[in-house]
């Protein structure tokens, strides 16, 4: 059963820093690009950072670049987002997503954690 289950999120003050975590199992991790995606309410869905299967490269959204570390521990099937000098514009809920081409795409996520930057 693949599953993917986020952690990490929670109130926090403008400046302040959270570490999301991503636990996957269920399929071959090490394999997966995987992605942190959030969500405010009306908004569209944004991409905020990328990993490469190996940890190799990463990309960050032009609205968190130098702010926020995506990262991920193959032997521990999990991927970290620090999040640092956070702003109120922050504030959504964070999706991780794993995507692997195979033949197909085989596209997983996550049920999401809040996080809400406010003072």
């Amino acid at each position: 059963q693949v599953q993917l289950v986020e952690s990490g999120g929670g109130l926090v003050q403008p400046g302040g820093s959270l570490r999301l975590s991503c636990a996957a199992s269920g399929f071959t991790f090490s394999s997966y690009t995987m992605t942190w995606y959030r969500q405010a309410p009306g908004k569209e869905r944004e991409l905020v950072a990328t990993i490469s299967s190996t940890g190799g490269a990463t990309n960050y959204a032009a609205s968190v670049k130098g702010r926020f570390t995506f990262s991920r521990d193959n032997a521990k099937n999990t991927v970290y987002l620090q999040m640092n000098s956070l702003k109120p514009e922050d504030t959504a809920v964070y999706h991780c997503n794993a995507k692997y081409w195979g033949l197909r795409w085989y596209d997983y996520w996550g049920q999401g954690t809040q996080v809400t930057v406010s003072s």
